[in-house]
């Protein structure tokens, strides 16, 4: 769907689609945190997107991740907010710390913003793409003329552009962003109280560990978490090696007013396993 294709729609559809705020929705969060999920939790049943929606906003969740612009008004038929763009500003393998990308990419990620912003999505997702060779303070540099190209529209559609850390030893190899201390240099760079970083507890457990103290040194550079069990990236339960009630307790403790979404996939019932997810991030 396109911009010129979907504001139409848009109006068309305004019972739909609210007039809200990005990041607002008619769900009172449990807790002090906002969670929302990813199709990746429903993995084991087959299920549309619509009865995905439903056992969310059963769960008490907040929103849904990286579900395409086209499908947003099954998310808010559920009272759910649309919490990450995706699709608009690279790919895992081919993102933003290439040149050659710049004007492509820019314009799709303007285009990204307006959808954004007038479908009440708050972030939008972008990519450092692959090392390649490259040098990481090349990709650095590249990534930060990249964002500076694109903040300011950003800033004034008030949708918060997310670079993600991914982690490269198990999953993503060569990608770039896959130290918080790069992303974070980024975001310093930038100065953008709408370019942050998409901090994935699971790929940064991997990376390098040391998660909470972390996060507590480098919170005014994180918009969003992704959680996910390691190894494995299953459950946040107590099969796995991190302590997900402290790590939430220590988000929320921080005043924290982003999303956290979980992007298991569970090995157990999907439904019973959101629900214990839930409950891990009610704080």
């Amino acid at each position: 769907m396109t911009r010129r294709t979907f504001f139409p729609a848009f109006a068309a559809g305004s019972t739909l689609l609210s007039s809200s705020l990005p990041g607002e929705n008619s769900l009172s969060p449990k807790g002090r945190l906002k969670q929302s999920v990813t199709k990746g939790v429903f993995r084991g049943r087959q299920m549309t997107l619509d009865d995905m929606c439903r056992e969310a906003a059963n769960a008490h969740v907040y929103g849904f991740d990286l579900i395409d612009v086209a499908d947003w008004p099954i998310l808010k038929k559920h009272n759910l907010v649309p919490t990450m763009m995706p699709g608009y500003a690279g790919t895992i393998p081919d993102g933003i710390n290439r040149k050659e990308n710049h004007d492509r990419l820019e314009k799709s990620t303007h285009e990204g913003i307006d959808l954004a912003a007038a479908g009440g999505c708050p972030n939008l997702i972008t990519l450092s793409g692959s090392r390649r060779g490259m040098s990481d303070e090349e990709g650095a540099d590249n990534c930060v003329a990249f964002l500076n190209r694109v903040k300011s529209h950003a800033e004034e559609k008030g949708v918060t552009i997310c670079l993600e850390l991914l982690n490269s030893k198990v999953n993503h190899p060569d990608y770039m962003c896959d130290h918080s201390i790069w992303g974070v240099n980024v975001m310093k760079r930038v100065d953008s109280p709408r370019v942050k970083l998409l901090y994935d507890i699971y790929h940064m457990q991997i990376m390098e560990g040391d998660i909470v103290r972390t996060i507590r040194e480098n919170i005014q550079y994180i918009a969003h978490f992704h959680t996910g069990g390691n190894p494995g990236r299953h459950e946040i339960d107590q099969t796995q090696e991190l302590n997900y009630r402290f790590i939430a307790e220590a988000i929320a403790d921080l005043g924290f007013s982003g999303v956290v979404a979980h992007e298991y996939t569970p090995v157990r019932d999907p439904f019973t396993s959101l629900a214990q997810a839930v409950d891990i991030f009610t704080v």
